[in-house]
């Protein structure tokens, strides 16, 4: 690339797009690559601080900021996502349908490291809509080597950093616990919130059925949404170290396999995650009856892309599990549970 003043450029062609920024009121294109340089252009490019533009002089070893973006794009994007043509030298990427976000976080960084090449994303395991925005992607200098993208493509030979899991709509059960709701000395409240959460991820609720704290029935009713075809059974009450509380043990007793009790969030401490032959059993404390959001809420939205939980994925969660109980809730535009 070779640097013209601005006032030699008429009749010169762009090769990158110029941006225009008017603090607290306007930043974007004020010309695009392509754009062929007139003189009524001149006062506008010097106003933005253009006292030269460059032209590009091909390199077969050189790749434009553009060309390089859409191909970081092609290299990261995943399932049910798609780039819009680059922009100023980005890709971003929007989502194709609602879902789980996942990032390879590994590779992700190990791209990162490679120099000139810059991707930004949301967090991992980060719930999203039909055409929400989820990544950039794009290479600092307005040419970049063209190792430096193949060395991208090469660590993307393992699988795609960036895809979105479509939530399936899962038949669920729900088997609320406790001799108090069970004979009617108390009203249930955690059946509307549960169900509200399932509808919310396109999920069906089978039925919901009240157990007193009896092991044996509640394993029976474990086993019956079983028997339905529940692919989500979620256990409401007795989740504590109380006596009376039965419903983790009633877990174990059912043949599931647990992958834990507990969990390094608050709130949501007393949590229970287990699976029957490819059935989620989740045993939900109390603490989601009064607070918007839980580690519940964290999970949820795993279980209903597909995602097998594992034991590591609880661990994890210490750090950013402790909820700072915000007067105005932003979950999930915030740290808890990253």
């Amino acid at each position: 690339m070779k640097s013209v003043p601005v006032e030699q450029s008429v009749g010169m062609v762009l090769c990158q797009d110029i941006t225009k920024i008017v603090p607290g009121e306007f930043k974007g294109s004020l010309f695009k690559k392509g754009h062929v340089i007139r003189k009524e252009d001149i006062d506008p490019l010097l106003n933005v601080g253009k006292e030269n533009i460059y032209v590009w002089e091909a390199d077969e070893n050189s790749v434009h900021e553009n060309d390089a973006a859409i191909r970081l794009a092609e290299a990261t994007m995943g399932e049910n996502l798609r780039y819009e043509a680059p922009g100023e030298g980005k890709c971003s990427l929007f989502a194709t349908c609602r879902g789980l976000f996942t990032v390879d976080t590994d590779t992700l960084e190990e791209m990162n490291m490679i120099e000139m090449i810059t991707m930004a994303s949301l967090p991992n395991n980060y719930t999203v809509e039909l055409g929400q925005k989820v990544a950039g992607v794009r290479v600092v200098p307005l040419m970049v080597e063209k190792e430096k993208l193949e060395q991208v493509e090469e660590l993307a030979k393992v699988g795609k950093v960036f895809n979105i899991l479509p939530y399936k709509p899962l038949k669920c059960g729900i088997i609320t616990t406790g001799s108090e709701v069970f004979k009617g000395r108390i009203e249930d409240k955690f059946g509307p919130v549960m169900k509200a959460k399932i509808k919310h991820f396109g999920g069906k609720c089978i039925e919901q059925v009240f157990c007193p704290d009896d092991m044996e029935k509640i394993v029976a009713a474990i086993h019956s949404f079983k028997e339905r075809g529940a692919e989500l059974i979620i256990l409401t009450g007795g989740m504590s170290v109380d006596p009376d509380d039965v419903t983790p043990g009633a877990i174990r007793e059912s043949g599931a396999r647990v992958v834990t009790y507990g969990a390094p969030v608050q709130p949501g401490n007393m949590l229970a995650v287990a699976y029957l032959d490819g059935t989620a059993l989740v045993g939900v404390p109390g603490c989601a009856m009064f607070f918007r959001t839980t580690v519940l809420d964290s999970i949820l939205p795993r279980i209903f892309a597909g995602v097998e939980l594992k034991k590591r994925d609880f661990a994890v969660m210490g750090a950013g599990g402790f909820c700072r109980g915000c007067k105005e809730c932003t979950y999930p535009r915030c740290y808890f549970c990253r």
